[in-house]
């Protein structure tokens, strides 16, 4: 049976599932994620849920079938069923790695503290931190043990590029594919992602575990 962490990195190749207006149902990699990927006219579902449920839910959504999977009506249910919690549907794009050096300075660090650390390790394992003048990246493994990286930058220095600086970095840093996940509506974080060269693939709705507070 194709597993999501396949899906994903066949996605990563270029290769995605078949535009059959189709919806796939795998279950989670880990405890943690839950969700679902839009991709061209095919959508996978992951879940520990019964497939059956997930199918007849998508049935009886009134709208078009190929919107489903990332209609609200789904995802409430969704998440009902699941007592999970989600935030947004954002935008997957991936990079590949790249030769050589970073092209701005970067130190690692190790503090906990860091606001951009602590939202990470929420979502992802294996988090590691570097500092750049004005910046910070963070790299860990999230759905299905996948690389994926998020960036955050000053106000102080914003517009002149360390986002896209920061993102491209990243993919010197790596030997294996690099996901990021963005909000469609963060125009600015789009456009550093594309000029750093990362490729949009698709969408995600990340499905987390419930607040127990």
């Amino acid at each position: 049976m194709e597993t999501l962490r396949d899906i994903l990195d066949s996605a990563a190749r270029g290769v995605f599932p078949p535009a059959d207006g189709g919806t796939t149902v795998v279950p989670q990699a880990s405890d943690r994620d839950a969700g679902v990927l839009a991709f061209t006219a095919h959508a996978v579902v992951f879940t520990d849920e019964d497939p059956r449920w997930v199918h007849d839910t998508l049935a009886a959504v009134d709208c078009d079938a190929l919107a489903a999977p990332m209609n609200p009506r789904f995802l409430t249910a969704f998440l009902e069923r699941t007592g999970r919690t989600a935030e947004t549907i954002d935008a997957m794009l991936v990079g590949s790695p790249l030769p050589g050096g970073p092209p701005l300075p970067l130190t690692e660090i190790t503090d906990g503290d860091h606001p951009r650390i602590v939202y990470a390790r929420g979502r992802r394992d294996d988090v590691r931190a570097w500092t750049a003048e004005g910046g910070v990246l963070v790299m860990g493994r999230g759905i299905a043990g996948r690389l994926e990286v998020s960036v955050e930058v000053d106000d102080a220095v914003r517009h002149r590029g360390l986002g896209r600086l920061l993102v491209t970095a990243a993919r010197h840093l790596v030997t294996e594919p690099l996901w990021a996940q963005v909000a469609p509506g963060n125009a600015r974080s789009t456009r550093a992602f594309l000029a750093a060269g990362y490729v949009p693939v698709g969408a995600e709705a990340l499905l987390l575990p419930g607040r127990t507070d």
